[in-house]
């Protein structure tokens, strides 16, 4: 198990090197375990590896007396919001998210529609790691059956919220252009889009699993969603991870706007119609906070995860929250990360204003941020952020998670990856080139410092 990536976001590994069929099966047959008997609905994206794995996970699920509730190719939400749906003891979404075509992996859900706490997923990998599995009997067995209203029942449940007008954006006529990178996107985005009246432009749309591009919808992976938006002359662009949980958005001018903005255009929008708190990880952007301050409302920080920020979503009854990377949650839709909402909480505020995409960007407080990373090699991760902390002392510091360095007008945060190999080093300044120059600063004193270990 040393090559897998076992962290709160789920299990994560290379196949072929690491998440082989039997380890699979021993993940899947221990959280089948933790579950006890009972429904575990199974869900997955479109890499070409997904096939294997899910024959294992059945077989895993199914030997611990779980009966197995398959959903197919879908997203990562829809799969929580079908664990909810059909009352089952738990779920399986077997999806690398943004990682490489060559990674798959399990993300665990338990009967809430929440992935796995740490509590939870540390339960289930030690009854993996020991083989504290449950095998039954040959007349207790598993069943497997397949569900196929899991994606129509998402689309109803986004087009039923009270702050979705869907007639509204219909009379917009929205000419829209989205990129799918051949993952599960094209399973739930035209038939959203085709109700919500757009005129729909896809590309990299069949759900292959063969990713076209790096599947992480950053600014630097959507140069031909950007040239398509712009010659088609589209309203506005959407591009989503291959889970389809994130989302990130291109002005009609064929501009990302970043991932970041996703989510804070999203609770520009809610806090206009919801009153309560808001809850973000570490690493979002300060234009969260001006905008809270401008509603008057409490913006909450937690641990970079989405578990970590969806219980305290919960227990601070919070109206909306998510992470920057695109990701977006509404509790009254289910708490997790949704890109299909995203979509429509973006498409309604712009039906709702008297302008471009790009207008109404720039109605929202400007920050711009570097995102860096370096891989582990043999770095004490710990001592080498206690250096840090001893080099800037005398700078505001807030330790959520990893190591944040505050400054009035920008921040830096290093912390160590829940789902890759490496620390990512986010920056955020009021420009671009400031942005830039504190990430380079950051990298290379964090270089130099590996060096002495």
């Amino acid at each position: 198990m040393a090559k897998l990536m076992v962290s709160i976001s789920g299990i994560r590994g290379i196949v072929g090197d690491g998440l082989s069929p039997q380890v699979i099966v021993n993940f899947a047959q221990a959280f089948g375990t933790y579950m006890g008997n009972g429904k575990v609905v199974v869900g997955r994206d479109s890499r070409v590896t997904g096939p294997m794995v899910k024959y294992a996970v059945y077989s895993g699920l199914m030997a611990a007396g779980c009966d197995v509730i398959d959903i197919g190719i879908c997203s990562t939400p829809t799969v929580q919001m079908a664990v909810e749906l059909l009352k089952a003891r738990g779920g399986i979404a077997i999806t690398a998210s943004h990682n490489p075509i060559e990674w798959n992996a399990l993300k665990l859900i338990d009967a809430t529609g929440l992935f796995l706490d740490e509590r939870q997923g540390n339960k289930v990998i030690e009854l993996a790691e020991k083989n504290m599995l449950q095998n039954v009997r040959w007349d207790q067995i598993g069943k497997v059956e397949s569900y196929d209203g899991a994606i129509e029942h998402h689309i109803k449940s986004i087009l039923k919220l009270g702050i979705i007008d869907a007639k509204l954006i219909a009379s917009k006529k929205f000419k829209v252009v989205v990129d799918c990178v051949n993952g599960a996107g094209e399973t739930i985005l035209p038939a959203l889009l085709d109700q919500l009246g757009c005129n729909v432009t896809f590309i990299n749309k069949e759900a292959t699993g063969l990713f076209p591009r790096a599947p992480e919808p950053l600014p630097e992976n959507l140069k031909e969603l950007c040239a398509k938006v712009k010659s088609v002359k589209a309203d506005i662009g959407f591009a989503v991870d291959p889970d389809v949980d994130r989302l990130a958005i291109v002005s009609e001018q064929g501009k990302p706007l970043g991932e970041e903005y996703t989510l804070a255009l999203a609770i520009n929008y809610v806090l206009q119609k919801k009153d309560g708190p808001v809850v973000v990880n570490a690493s979002v952007t300060k234009a969260v906070d001006d905008i809270a301050a401008k509603y008057e409302k409490e913006v909450i920080r937690t641990k970079v995860g989405e578990i970590f920020v969806a219980q305290k979503m919960k227990s601070a009854k919070a109206v909306i929250g998510g992470e920057g990377n695109g990701g977006v949650i509404l509790p009254e839709l289910h708490l997790g990360r949704d890109a299909p909402l995203a979509i429509a909480l973006t498409l309604q505020q712009l039906a709702l204003f008297d302008g471009t995409l790009s207008e109404l960007h720039q109605t929202l407080p400007q920050y711009f941020q570097a995102k860096n990373r370096i891989e582990l090699k043999n770095i004490d991760v710990a001592s080498l952020l206690d250096a840090i902390v001893q080099k800037y002392k005398k700078e505001k510091k807030d330790l959520t998670d990893g190591l944040k360095i505050l400054w009035p007008d920008k921040w830096a945060h290093i912390r160590p990856s829940n789902t890759e190999p490496i620390i990512r080093i986010y920056t955020e300044a009021k420009t671009a080139e400031e942005a830039n120059a504190l990430g380079f600063q950051f990298l290379n004193e964090i270089k130099n410092l590996a060096k002495k270990q």
